[in-house]
């Protein structure tokens, strides 16, 4: 009997899969799992170079590029186990971490866990995090206001929205979709991922209704490698692995995702308290530019292209308000 079912997402990206398959089957030996690629559609030699190292995989074809709520939905329907996994490519396991992780999971109250996630050069990534009304947390990221709520933060001692580095299980809000375990059972309460997302967002705003079927955590004794953002850099041609980038194409996706999540989590007022933050960062923005640009010229810490790509993106956002608002199911996908 199959325990678990190890969904993998599909663009392009063949030789991290190859790669990632390598350790699990490597390091998975005390349980029955099944591997299930889903392709987004990614019209080139992936299958052939997959299916001819690894032929027990099982292979999902989606009709265009889905993204990650829809791909992953299809592998969930198309599972056999009782639990699913939903893998990055661009992970690599450590010391039997999927099976240890199932044991743990398995027999736990917990509905969905993950691990601890680990850089390229060992040091710990952000794996789970903490939900902050309104999704306040997103203004950290904007260039100089983003400063100014960091400060106000730490003055006010306010609880940080993530785990730096879990050492043993903590209890978590959302934990990140690179290593996302989750019981069947819960999923048929809480439904599937929200396809409306295309990518960023859908792992936290899925979370949020797993989290009303019980408890989330990160098994911290247990880690994976995650080399973070490598199928997005390609797929956006973006050159920045940070989910702080709001200036280019993935930026927009960022922050379109990070506003349709906020819409559906915590309503239409959180949603237009934190646009009209976006759009009062517009003028700080340029204003802070510019007087980087007279006192430090070259070593000025952003560009004019940056300050031209932000308020672009902000105002694509605001030119989706009204369909954000109402709610209803649209597929948010940029590219």
């Amino acid at each position: 009997m199959t325990a678990l079912s190890i969904i993998i997402v599909n663009y392009k990206s063949a030789t991290l899969i190859i790669e990632c398959l390598r350790t699990i089957y490597a390091r998975t030996k005390n349980i029955d799992f099944e591997i299930i690629i889903v392709d987004n559609d990614s019209k080139d030699n992936s299958k052939e170079s997959i299916l001819s190292t690894y032929p027990a995989v099982r292979w999902i074809g989606m009709d265009c590029n889905a993204g990650f709520a829809r791909a992953n939905n299809e592998g969930i329907r198309q599972s056999k186990a009782e639990v699913v996994l939903l893998l990055n490519p661009d992970t690599l396991v450590n010391d039997d971490a999927i099976d240890k992780c199932y044991r743990l999971f398995i027999n736990s109250p917990f509905v969905a866990c993950g691990v601890q996630l680990l850089n390229p050069d060992l040091s710990p990534q952000i794996s789970g995090n903490y939900f902050v009304k309104g999704g306040l947390n997103y203004l950290l990221p904007l260039p100089y206001f983003g400063h100014v709520v960091k400060s106000l933060g730490i003055l006010f001692k306010a609880k940080k929205p993530n785990v730096p580095n879990a050492e043993s299980t903590v209890e978590v809000d959302w934990i990140n979709g690179a290593f996302l375990m989750v019981k069947k059972s819960a999923i048929q309460h809480a439904g599937l991922l929200d396809e409306d997302f295309f990518m960023y967002a859908e792992e936290t705003e899925w979370c949020s209704r797993l989290k009303k079927e019980g408890k989330l955590c990160i098994f911290g004794e247990l880690k994976v490698i995650h080399l973070q953002g490598e199928t997005a850099l390609s797929t956006f041609n973006s050159s920045d692995k940070t989910y702080a980038n709001l200036f280019d194409r993935k930026g927009l996706q960022i922050m379109l995702s990070n506003m349709v999540r906020i819409r559906k989590q915590f309503g239409i007022g959180w949603f237009l308290l934190m646009l009209a933050f976006y759009v009062f960062e517009i003028p700080i923005f340029l204003f802070g530019f510019l007087f980087s640009k007279i006192f430090y010229g070259s070593q000025a810490k952003y560009h004019f292209s940056q300050c031209k790509g932000y308020s672009r993106n902000v105002i694509y956002v605001l030119k989706m308000m009204s369909r954000i608002i109402s709610n209803k199911p649209y597929f948010y996908k940029v590219l």
